[in-house]
């Protein structure tokens, strides 16, 4: 029975022994600092999601948008899931992209649907290498 005991015993601290390594050898999880994000985003005169226009004009040319959006499959998931706020048949385009030619494409394909890209303003930012936003 003390065999039995000693036994558990030397399993349970190999066990702990491997854990404690593994977590040590693991780095902590950086969070995203989107303090300026956050503090430009409360301000009144910028358009966010909630003030997507419900009128059928506006609805359907963020949806026109979208769809060209989510279509192209050369683009990331960060680009895919771009913010397009549709307002009076203008159009702000919010988010991380991976890269600037991401975010010309984006661009291109609101000014096409949206009839020019004096219809567009694009808030996109390229997120810095390295960065790695996809979920």
């Amino acid at each position: 029975m003390q065999k039995l005991k000693l036994g558990l015993l030397a399993i349970a601290m190999v066990t702990t022994f491997g854990v404690t390594q593994h977590l040590r050898a693991t780095p902590p999880p950086q969070n995203p600092d989107n303090t300026k994000t956050n503090e430009r985003d409360r301000n009144k005169n910028e358009p966010t999601a909630d003030q997507q226009k419900e009128n059928d004009s506006d609805r359907e040319l963020a949806r026109k948008i979208r769809r060209s959006v989510v279509s192209d499959k050369s683009l990331s998931t960060d680009a895919h899931n771009i913010k397009i706020i549709a307002q009076d048949g203008n159009v702000t385009l919010k988010g991380p992209v991976k890269s600037e030619e991401e975010k010309q494409a984006l661009e291109s394909k609101a000014a096409e649907v949206a009839g020019g890209a004096d219809h567009v303003k694009s808030e996109i930012e390229v997120m810095a290498s390295g960065r790695n936003n996809s979920q």
